[in-house]
């Protein structure tokens, strides 16, 4: 190889130059090879003077050659400079070092300056190579080590700098799929980078796969290799970020390099609210990094920075549209179910690609998915494990036929919004939200669970009282961390306990009340936005103004069951394993009780009855009514629960 031959007409060379011998012939031989060469590309890469280049190879000569040193150290000091004469006079320092040094290069080869000794020259400014002092002598005496970088890099190596790799993750895909209007940014970043000379560009949104094929796609058409680096890996001492930058500045020198820093977790943090000292240190360096930084940095972002101190071109990258994502679906799995697919699930083309290549089936592939989009959610809400299904809830015939068409909008979304063309006509987003006002017990919750039946949909209940604080802000960060994770679909929410949100709106009389509003929006602009169903329930309808009532879809109200409703719901409380005896469903009928009151009195009377007798009778569910009446402080009139 020609790095090969270079590198030994090199140390050739050095060898001639150190022992005093001939050197033009070796010399001649040295810039024969030099051409083509590594280290030709390091000279031209760091501007360096036929000085400076020198000294580089004297120290690779002596990394490559163990005799080097014995001529460095050698007593016959005449090539050095100094002359016999002097040699009694020559400093210790100068005398007999078994390593190179300045004082050696600056007296053994031609067209010497000390300017290559300085801090800003570039063998000491881009660390080719570094100084070791002995304490008490001069720095020219210090030995000189090329970094180990800079020498695989004279070899031909394209290895990364072991600090460098260390938090630098090299990115291999090489040809990751891109969407339609990924494919259109890319070309835009592209046209950004090589007429306006961006070096630093922020990728902002939700879909980091598509950011990454972006990136490896532009790494690509520039013939470098794309490498990956997380924000909270970057030191926090300014010295110690200056160093890193170098370092990577020093890397796009050598070869070509393309970054991205994933700046996600700590940024969106920040960005919600969570400004602890880490957060803000972390942005404190990233800050400093990019602002030191030479080559092409993309910045994976949730929402763009501000205040850089580096020129940024900012591109919002949100996942693909529902059409693209179901033409993924159906060129991975070619089945019918792909409309189904991107309908619920709002996936990255890699994560689609993934999903498809393990699943049998589109069955297999929806089973999967609700996998996949679950880990986040669990650690946030609570999982409902669901059980109902439109046989067991008993309603009024208008509330049935309202929830079946929030399933309706639920399952035909992709045809309404991707084919007939409502995407682009909607302002407020395509989220399905749905109100579900009502007493407790009234089947609220059990309404929920019969649609995640009935579309096997994940179903979380989220406590809006405990995600509701006193302190501003707060509120709308919790809200932003169940939302954000709930972003890959599959999941219906459901916000329990709505009144504590809601009844917090009042009158505006002073900040708190205003912000109790904002918080209110936030959370419907939220639910608007959410590509999944998002319901509400709450006992207060009466709290909502008529504003908030325009941007729900759906509000359905569920009244307390009349007495035919009661009877149905009485008939449906008890399962069909349980041994049951005739009990008179017309006079259970006529306790004004809610659906909650009756369940809750068929699994009492069925401990009663396991107790004594092992049959649920009349007396047994009698005897669990006046309980529940007890329990709900009503007036008690025992003819009434007499068996």
């Amino acid at each position: 190889m020609r790095h090969d031959a270079f590198l030994a007409a090199a140390v050739a060379w050095v060898r001639a130059a150190l022992s005093g011998s001939e050197r033009a012939e070796a010399y001649a031989r040295m810039a024969d090879e030099r051409e083509w060469s590594a280290f030709a590309g390091i000279a031209d890469a760091f501007n360096l003077s036929p000085f400076e280049q020198q000294v580089l190879l004297l120290c690779i000569a002596f990394e490559l050659d163990t005799s080097i040193g014995a001529l460095c150290a050698s007593p016959d000091l005449h090539f050095q400079g100094i002359g016999p004469a002097a040699e009694s006079q020559a400093p210790a320092s100068y005398v007999g070092k078994p390593f190179p040094t300045f004082a050696l290069a600056l007296n053994v080869f031609d067209d010497a300056h000390w300017d290559a000794l300085s801090p800003e020259g570039p063998l000491r400014k881009w660390h080719l190579i570094a100084l070791h002092p002995i304490a008490g002598q001069p720095l020219v005496s210090a030995a000189l080590q090329i970094d180990p970088r800079v020498l695989n890099a004279a070899k031909g190596l394209d290895d990364l700098d072991e600090r460098l790799a260390v938090i630098a993750r090299p990115i291999l895909e090489e040809d990751p799929p891109l969407a339609g209007s990924h494919i259109q940014t890319l070309d835009q970043i592209a046209q950004a980078i090589g007429t306006a000379g961006s070096s630093v560009i922020q990728l902002a949104g939700a879909d980091s796969d598509g950011k990454r094929a972006i990136a490896a796609h532009l790494a690509r058409m520039m013939d470098a290799s794309l490498h990956s680096v997380a924000m909270a890996a970057l030191p926090t001492h300014p010295a110690d970020v200056a160093t890193l930058a170098k370092l990577w500045n020093r890397e796009c020198a050598l070869s070509r390099r393309v970054l991205l820093i994933d700046a996600r977790e700590a940024m969106h943090a920040l960005s919600a609210g969570e400004s602890d000292g880490q957060s803000e240190a972390g942005m404190v360096s990233l800050r400093r990094f990019l602002a030191d930084l030479h080559g092409l940095t993309l910045v994976d972002v949730r929402d763009p920075l501000r205040k850089l101190d580096a020129e940024t071109a900012m591109f919002d990258i949100p996942m693909p549209a529902m059409v693209e994502q179901r033409e993924a679906w159906r060129v991975a799995l070619d089945e019918a179910g792909a409309t189904q697919l991107a309908s619920q699930f709002n996936f990255s083309l890699s994560a689609i690609q993934c999903i498809a290549k393990t699943a049998r089936d589109a069955g297999d592939a929806w089973r999967l998915s609700l996998r996949r989009s679950r880990p986040q959610l669990d650690q946030l809400a609570q999982r409902i494990d669901v059980k109902a299904t439109w046989g067991d809830i008993v309603l009024p015939a208008a509330q049935i036929d309202l929830l079946r068409q929030i399933a309706t909008h639920v399952q035909h979304r992709s045809r309404v919004y991707g084919d007939w063309g409502f995407a682009g006509k909607l302002n407020r987003g395509l989220g399905i939200t749905a109100l579900f006002a009502g007493d407790s017990g009234t089947g609220k919750t059990m309404a929920a669970e019969v649609l995640a039946s009935d579309l096997q949909l994940n179903l979380y209940r989220i406590d809006l009282s405990a995600v509701v604080s006193k302190y501003i802000g707060e509120t709308e960060k919790n809200l932003r961390r169940l939302f954000d994770a709930a972003e890959d679909g599959g999941s219906i929410l459901f916000f329990d306990e709505a009144d504590a949100l809601f009844g917090k709106r009042s009158e505006v009389k002073d900040s708190h009340d205003r912000y109790a509003n904002i918080e209110v929006n936030y959370l419907l602009q939220r639910m608007e936005a959410f590509r999944g169903l998002a319901i509400l329930a709450t006992n207060m309808k009466s709290a909502l103004d008529a504003a908030f009532m325009r941007r729900l879809r759906f509000v359905v109200q569920f009244p307390y069951p009349s007495v035919v409703e009661r009877r149905l719901i009485w008939q449906k409380a008890f399962p069909h394993a349980l041994p049951l005896a005739a009990l008179d469903y017309e006079r259970l009928a006529r306790f004004n009780l809610s659906g909650g009151n009756i369940q809750s009195i068929a699994l009492n009377a069925a401990f009663l009855a396991a107790q004594n007798g092992g049959v649920v009778s009349m007396a047994h569910v009698l005897a669990a009514t006046r309980t529940e009446y007890v329990k709900l402080e009503r007036g008690v009139n025992e003819r009434e629960f007499e068996a």
